[in-house]
């Protein structure tokens, strides 16, 4: 394909430009594209945003130049549907109203939902509302499903739409720490494909975790009735043993949220959007945009490496009136949610880059100067974010509901210096929230592959596999772009002095440490994940939520490895055991009356009935040898196909040698429908699922050696790119799936689950 490289491309990874074109390029029906280089997808922004203004010629010119250089990255949906004709919304995500507890109610709201994901809005619910499972249903005579029931039937909806025609929407669940049904919620996901659009937080109140430190009892009630009485640390550890076990539930301090929230006033809060950056109230949007901090730093690597402070004024003034724009010019699914939009004119610049940009300093990441660092920056930004809004307030008027003396009275807003406030006082606000941390995985990527939101580098360098038009794949280094930017300096040889981090060699309480520093100074939240070593135990897993309750962190989001989720560090392969002669080729051909084998239950969502996969072995030479596999099922929906795969793969055991390709070739298939998370692993088909069993299987009997995980360490040498295993992706089917910033991401070709 012709990419029509120009400036601006040519000096940005291949990486970069492919995912542009994938995701955010304008192109016709037929595939040929419309914005023919990265400068016309901003002019064409900048273009569209301008409209709002009452001059519009004067505006897009200052659009386009933040948007140069990747200074300024609005969110992707703004850089892809902004100024075309597709009927998209430009905001987010969407927190939905509030479910009455009452059968109409809710499925008016399910409806709502859908209209909202066609548009590509994910969406984020609160289900404390709905009274608990065999609470008695008055004039029925029957006893309540609960809540849990009634997100399947979201979890069955969100299965079948395609999210803005091109991918799944994403949810958000949330239930409080005293709904009787919370235990219940918490362990939801334990079973196989459940719930797998959903991400779930526990609305955790400061009466829960003072109970969790005193270790009191606590109650569970609706509707002025308690059900159950337990005790809170039992709870707390059933919420952290499940997000040990398999990264869900994550706790948001929802006490907090509403007490620091501008709009104390006149909403509560009791949902987020997906990536939980945004808590909103019932019908609240989510519009997001990133100052791209890395490409701000002055005479980087160096002792006078600092951050251009006054360029860095001028571009989040101008964001934010970019950001109010896209307001006026967003197409919205629902009416109720354009009122709220309009009513609130809520926004949520953010930055991102902060790791690259710390190293371009020579401040390690997760340090206490990184930290101030860090806390400086984002203080820098949110001050600028509020005067900008407050001079916007005096040209085109304050939001709808704003109320002067109760804004004032807000916690956040009294943490402002004195002119930012008696600016505020004087000529209102336009906008009632300015400030928020999202999830940049791919944006950031576009961007030059710089380090997504705050988080740290993921990963220095690595290969990934990039499909040509024959069908081949040849390989190509990814690396950070603050690497990048070293060697250019320095030459490919340079050793990496110690502040060039990754995520992998942070510990928990660094990781705390920056999300705590940045959040003193974002009047929303952060998107942020806290990654954890496999071998951490228990107690130190749950001292992280305690430590970032007490930090004045507004939630917490762990991710911990393990030998089930893989990592993205190299892989050895497998020694594979000696080929067996044409002999015993022969030999295997022959089938005993009894053989050895297991019988594995697999369940997956679409199947209403478990498969039961059998293995049989022979010995071959004290060995044993997979011979032959069935599946058996009650569901006949799959029957011709699997059948006929087993049929197969029993033919190629029988064949002998080194045949433990086959679940590593079964292993990549994905299910352009969406694969589900199983045992701690995502698992992109049926297939693939197979395949795992097989490859369990293999290693159990000692056919085939477990993997094994090179740990690498930064010392003087230079870093050597290394190819990526771990989880694999459902679009580009290549290892490289890692958790970041809550969202699921792939390093290859940039998708994610829920941004």
């Amino acid at each position: 394909m012709d990419m029509h490289i120009t400036s601006a491309a040519d000096h940005i990874a291949p990486i970069s430009i492919q995912i542009w074109d994938a995701k955010y390029r304008l192109k016709s029906l037929d595939g040929t594209p419309v914005d023919v280089t990265l400068e016309d997808s901003w002019r064409r922004v900048a273009r569209a945003l301008a409209q709002a203004e009452t001059h519009p010629e004067l505006w897009e010119q200052p659009f386009y130049e933040a948007l140069q250089d990747f200074r300024f990255l609005p969110a992707g949906r703004i850089l892809s549907g902004a100024g075309t004709d597709r009927r998209v919304t430009l905001f987010n995500c969407f927190v939905m109203g509030d479910i009455g507890d009452d059968l109409a109610d809710i499925f008016t709201h399910l409806r709502e939902a859908a209209l909202t994901m066609q548009q590509g809005g994910g969406i984020g619910y609160d289900f404390s509302s709905l009274r608990p499972k065999g609470a008695p249903v008055k004039g029925v005579g029957a006893d309540a499903s609960g809540p849990l029931s009634f997100m399947d039937v979201w979890d069955a909806m969100c299965r079948t739409i395609m999210s803005a025609g091109a991918r799944r929407g994403a949810m958000m669940a949330t239930m409080r720490c005293d709904h009787p049904d919370i235990e219940d919620f918490i362990a939801a996901k334990r079973q196989a494909g459940r719930l797998r659009n959903f991400n779930l937080s526990v609305l955790a109140t400061d009466p829960f975790m003072a109970a969790v430190e005193a270790d009191a009892d606590w109650p569970l009630s609706f509707g002025g009735r308690v059900y159950k009485t337990i005790r809170a640390k039992a709870l707390f550890d059933s919420i952290t043993r499940a997000t040990y076990d398999y990264a869900e539930p994550g706790v948001l301090f929802i006490d907090r949220i509403n007490k620091r929230n501008n709009l104390h006033y006149c909403e509560t809060i009791r949902s987020t959007n997906p990536c939980a950056e945004q808590p909103l109230p019932p019908y609240g949007a989510c519009l997001l945009g990133s100052i791209n901090l890395a490409r701000l730093v002055q005479h980087p690597f160096t002792p006078q490496a600092r951050m251009d402070e006054a360029q860095l004024d001028g571009l989040v003034a101008v964001a934010i009136r970019m950001m109010d724009n896209t307001i006026d010019v967003s197409g919205f699914p629902l009416e109720a949610q354009q009122r709220e939009a309009i009513a609130k004119r809520r926004i949520g610049l953010g930055m991102t880059g902060l790791a690259d940009a710390l190293i371009m300093c020579g401040v390690r990441y997760g340090s206490c100067e990184a930290a101030e660092l860090a806390g400086a920056w984002a203080g820098r930004i949110n001050r600028a974010a509020y005067i900008a809004s407050a001079k916007l307030a005096a040209e085109k008027g304050a939001f709808p509901l704003f109320d002067r003396d109760p804004y004032m009275a807000g916690e956040t807003i009294r943490e402002l210096d004195d002119d930012v406030r008696e600016l505020i006082a004087e000529h209102g606000i336009r906008n009632a929230l300015l400030t928020s941390v999202a999830p940049t995985g791919t944006i950031s990527l576009v961007a030059d592959n710089v380090s997504s939101g705050i988080e740290p580098v993921f990963a220095l360098a690595y290969t990934r596999k990039v499909l040509q038009p024959d069908g081949t794949r040849t390989e190509e280094e990814v690396s950070d772009y603050a690497l990048r930017r070293f060697r250019a300096q320095f030459g490919e040889d340079a050793p990496l002095p110690e502040y060039f981090v990754t995520a992998q060699d942070l510990t928990p309480a660094e990781h705390v440490r920056m999300q705590a520093a940045v959040q003193r100074h974002v009047d929303s939240a952060i998107s942020k994940t806290v990654n954890v070593p496999e071998d951490i135990s228990f107690e130190a897993f749950q001292e992280v939520y305690l430590d970032a309750y007490r930090s004045g962190c507004k939630g917490c989001t762990t991710y911990r490895p393990n030998a089930i989720t893989g990592s993205v560090l190299e892989v050895k392969p497998a020694e594979a055991p000696p080929k067996p002669t044409a002999q015993t080729v022969i030999e295997l051909a022959q089938r005993s009356e009894k053989l050895t084998g297991a019988t594995y239950k697999l369940r997956w969502p679409d199947s209403e009935h478990a498969m039961y996969v059998t293995i049989n072995d022979v010995e071959i030479d004290g060995l044993r040898t997979p011979f032959e596999i069935f599946v058996n099922s009650k569901n006949l929906e799959h029957y011709a196909w699997v059948v006929a795969l087993t049929r197969m793969i029993s033919a190629v055991f029988r064949r002998g040698g080194e045949v433990a390709f086959v679940a590593e070739e079964l292993k990549q298939v994905f299910d352009p429908r969406g694969g589900q998370w199983s045992n701690g692993q995502y698992v992109p088909s049926l297939v693939a699922a197979i395949g795992d069993i097989i490859e369990r299987h293999m290693i159990g009997t000692g056919f085939m050696a477990p993997r094994e995980r090179l740990v690498t360490k930064l010392d003087a040498a230079p870093v050597q790119a290394a190819p990526l295993s771990g989880p694999i992706c459902p679009k580009c089917s290549q290892p490289g799936l890692h958790k970041e910033a809550g969202c699921l991401t792939c390093m290859h070709c940039g998708w994610s689950k829920c941004s």
